[in-house]
């Protein structure tokens, strides 16, 4: 992931965590989607099967802060972003994620809150799962 041309971050095998902090998300939410995400069983065992954890497979994350998965196109061309919660609450929320994981053994690196990204994902599978609480 690069920010004005720097690498900022840099994974291997692991997961891409797009985060979107909404209105009413708190510290319940944020808990909850650290642990699920910490031991969710989305790695491919020896048999193929989707069985292990991204602390099974020692694997590493990425957390970036998404707040256009909060967009809302239903009316018009132009999608609002009102449902996404302000800067500064999502900041904190977003923070104590990446902390949470860690703390449940996830090697965590993350995006720069606000900056624009640009974010390259080699998406083996491809696997994307929406978790919300």
């Amino acid at each position: 992931m690069t920010v004005d041309n720097k690498v900022i971050s840099q994974i291997g095998r692991g997961l891409v965590v797009l985060l979107g902090i909404g209105h009413g998300d708190g510290q319940e939410q944020v808990k909850f989607l650290a642990e699920k995400t910490a031991n969710l069983r989305i790695f491919e065992d020896d048999q193929g099967r989707t069985n292990l954890s991204i602390l099974d497979v020692k694997g590493e994350a990425i957390v970036v802060s998404q707040f256009t998965l909060y967009a809302d196109s239903r009316k018009g061309r132009r999608p609002s972003f009102t449902d996404a919660a302000l800067p500064e609450v999502a900041r904190p929320l977003v923070s104590q994620f990446v902390e949470l994981l860690r703390g449940h053994g996830v090697p965590t690196q993350t995006g720069q809150f606000g900056s624009h990204m640009l974010v390259e994902i080699h998406n083996d599978g491809p696997v994307t799962i929406w978790l919300e609480k």
